[in-house]
């Protein structure tokens, strides 16, 4: 702790700008993940629950009520809706087949509902690319800065090396230490993202076989 205090003590604007910037991309890395984290399994437990408990309903208005009672996260209620919305009369949508205005339709809801679960993940890639880059700037910046401290006051010696090198080097292990976690946290919830995407996009073509056969029927 007390080198890390003299590193600051010593260091100037920039080298503390770019540890205050790694603070805030670590914080705001952490935070995301713990939303992303929370919010991601909402999701995939409401999936579970909510797809069943519609397809077993006896009527649409059911199966609308079950989706109510399930998804909380509002991820499937936007297909249902989508699937069952009609073309306003006189616009190039109605002039369409009834599959193609359901495909559009369900196309954009889905869109809607990965841009939801996706929000955050270009954050994530970029700490993770970009904060190893930022610490070892850091050290290169402190070291140079020591260095020349250390000529301009006289003798130089490993001894007075050492130590500003030795702290100086912290921050390329700070760039480490933000980058790693907003990676792994990426990669996991880009896995479970397509897990949900997968979900989704089976249901909204249900949906729009669902649709298309009734209007067949009728």
């Amino acid at each position: 702790m007390g080198g890390l205090q003299h590193f600051w003590a010593q260091g100037d604007f920039i080298t503390r700008g770019v540890a205050v910037l790694l603070l805030a991309m670590s914080v705001s890395a952490w935070v995301l993940i713990f939303w992303k984290a929370w919010l991601l399994r909402r999701v995939r437990l409401d999936i579970t629950r909510a797809v069943p408990a519609f397809w077993a309903a006896a009527t649409l208005a059911e199966g609308q009520r079950a989706l109510d009672a399930f998804d909380r996260e509002g991820t499937l209620r936007p297909l249902l809706a989508a699937a069952t919305a009609g073309a306003r009369e006189g616009t190039l949508e109605s002039r369409g087949q009834l599959a193609s205005q359901l495909t559009r339709r369900l196309r954009d809801a889905l869109h809607a509902v990965l841009a939801q679960l996706q929000f955050g993940q270009v954050l994530l890639a970029s700490i993770g690319s970009t904060a190893p880059f930022i610490g070892l700037f850091g050290t290169v910046w402190g070291i140079y800065h020591a260095l020349a401290a250390i000529s301009a006051a006289g003798a130089i010696t490993i001894e007075k090396v050492s130590g500003p090198v030795g702290e100086a080097l912290v921050m390329t292990a700070a760039g480490l230490a933000v980058a790693i976690p907003a990676v792994l946290a990426y990669n996991v919830f880009g896995k479970l993202i397509g897990a949900c995407e997968a979900e989704l996009e089976g249901f909204a073509h249900d949906l729009r076989e669902m649709a298309t056969d009734a209007v067949e029927e009728s």
